[in-house]
């Protein structure tokens, strides 16, 4: 094997991706990954250390959130940028280690020391010998790394979710204790089963704190998400696709590009920006193009303009792709050869003067499609609609919601949400946030007594107004179980950001989950079958069965 990866939904045969991701990432970059990861935990180690000894540094806990998000799926694919990443990150935990040092020891972490905390590489031409010992593999049993990594990887989604929040200037010091800590002790080999089944739940009660950090950054900064018709066609400007999910990206986008004749149109998670009404006094922001991020390829090319990724997820363009030249990455994002906007810096904003400038020289979009899609069902927009809500569900006219959130992939098995959507009952509703909704947002499903069918929270961090929603029902029905509310969960999953979601609901009591369309290849037969046993965590079957089923 050049490389083992499970860590996505597509891992290849359903049991991981051996030679080259299938989301594209070559295996001298999924060791790199590793690598990254393995210097995080050594940075980890020493910084709880500092902390305790009153020796804070912001900065530190930036990079290993910065860190951990570049190695969710489709986010970075960039050799150099983790080469560059790995030797920051030594530098950082060796001051460290020499600001503990230098405070006198005692400390009873330090009395076992992982080999993160102590390999020292005498050239950048050690990494990839290193990263080759550092993966999913270095640990043998089964099932402790299936608890490892399922841990892992809801910390990966916390990270994205908790940069977010930073960027907007929200931060909460006990996420990066936890996370830390929670890598730290990731190293230690006397952890048990259980001890570790503990410590997922712990991760998806702090999977709920970052989410509800980022909530409150996103309606801080741009106001409480509302309902809105977003138009699908095109104008007849030049334009700027962003995707990703950053709103300060998108934010200080929009500023940049008022008065200068290009439009911003969004793409995949970043449509939920126009839900937003710090958004809506931009008139060049023209509406959302195209559908979830798998559908690239094709859409790209029609776009004509160029596209600006603020994260995930990139799909690598094919060698004959004409758009090549047209895409640029920013932040956690990157991808060899596409130009890379650098940070901002402290106080001021992104430079987007160069993307902007290629806009005005590119040909308006081709239009793909025509129309509007409604969306803005966060929890503030489904609360002023509560007493609609509360009386449909008394009357019956609701008979159940489903929660349909997560993500979208390429996979056949996934028209199974298409399907599954258009043949709900027409006295059910479904709630959704990521891009698992481009699978049925532009059916016809109507409304129930001017209640839309699909309620759209927005990005996939947004399915905290999830909970947050089903929290308040059960707070009006007066139900002491928040599993008695007429609510099912069919969730499609991704990448990491989904792992967090999934382990946040686990967190707040939510059984019943069933994920598709496959189950996760990281976790083994005996940890699939706890969360089986304690949670009711079930896989999808056909449509027509598994609605029978949701409504008994």
């Amino acid at each position: 094997m050049s490389m083992f990866c499970y860590q996505c939904q597509e891992a290849a045969k359903g049991t991981g991706c051996t030679v080259k991701g299938v989301c594209g990432k070559t295996g001298d970059v999924a060791n790199l990954q590793d690598l990254l990861l393995f210097v995080i935990k050594g940075i980890s180690f020493y910084n709880r250390q500092a902390v305790k000894k009153g020796l804070e540094d912001p900065e530190v806990d930036k990079f290993v959130i910065n860190g951990l998000f570049t190695t969710v799926t489709n986010t970075n694919f960039d050799r150099n940028a983790f080469i560059d990443l790995i030797g920051k990150g030594l530098e950082i935990r060796n001051k460290l280690r020499e600001k503990v040092e230098s405070t006198g020891s005692g400390d009873s972490d330090a009395v076992r020391l992982h080999d993160s905390a102590t390999w020292e590489p005498s050239s950048i031409d050690e990494y990839d010998e290193k990263a080759k010992s550092t993966g999913v593999l270095s640990t043998e049993n089964e099932d402790i790394r299936s608890l490892r990594e399922l841990i892992t990887y809801g910390l990966k989604g916390m990270a994205a979710y908790t940069e977010h929040a930073m960027n907007l200037g929200q931060n909460d010091t006990s996420i990066h204790k936890f996370v830390q800590e929670t890598l730290v002790a990731l190293t230690n080999d006397d952890l048990n089963a259980e001890e570790l089944t503990n410590l997922v739940l712990e991760t998806g009660s702090y999977g709920v704190k970052a989410m509800s950090l980022l909530d409150k950054a996103n309606t801080s900064a741009y106001g409480n998400p509302e309902l809105t018709r977003v138009n699908i066609g095109v104008r007849n400007n030049p334009g700027i696709l962003i995707s990703g999910h950053d709103l300060k990206d998108m934010e200080e986008l929009l500023k940049q590009t008022e008065g200068t004749g290009v439009d911003v149109y969004t793409h995949s998670e970043m449509l939920p920006a126009h839900y937003y009404p710090a958004f809506k006094k931009y008139s060049h922001f023209a509406g959302n193009y195209g559908h979830s991020w798998w559908k690239q390829k094709e859409e790209f090319e029609t776009f004509n303009g160029p596209i600006l990724f603020t994260t995930n997820c990139i799909v690598p363009p094919p060698k004959n792709a004409t758009y090549k030249d047209k895409v640029y990455t920013t932040g956690a994002a990157g991808f060899d050869g596409f130009p890379h906007i650098p940070p901002r810096k402290e106080g001021g904003e992104k430079d987007f003067s160069g993307i902007i400038e290629h806009a005005k020289k590119c040909k308006p979009p081709v239009e793909i499609e025509n129309g509007e899609i409604v969306g803005g069902f966060a929890h503030a927009q489904v609360f002023a609609l509560a007493d609609k809500v509360v009386e449909a569900v008394k009357s019956g006219a609701i008979r159940k919601f489903f929660v349909m959130a997560g993500c979208d992939g390429r996979m056949k098995s996934r028209e199974y949400y298409t399907e599954f959507a258009d043949k709900l009952p027409e006295d059910t509703v479904v709630l959704t946030a990521g891009c698992a909704k481009y699978r049925y947002n532009k059916l016809p499903l109507g409304d129930i007594g001017g209640i839309p069918r699909v309620l759209d929270a927005g990005q996939c961090n947004d399915s905290y107004s999830l909970a947050v929603i089903a929290m308040k029902l059960k707070e009006v029905f007066e139900l002491n179980d928040i599993n008695e509310l007429p609510i099912a969960y069919n969730i499609a999953w991704y990448e990491q950001k989904a792992v967090i979601v999934l382990l946040a609901l686990l967190s707040l009591g939510v059984k019943n989950i069933h994920l598709g369309p496959t189950l996760p290849a990281f976790l083994s037969p005996n940890v699939a079958n706890v969360l089986v046993e304690k949670f009711g965590i079930g896989g999808i079957a056909n449509v027509e069965d598994d609605i029978k089923m949701f409504l008994s």
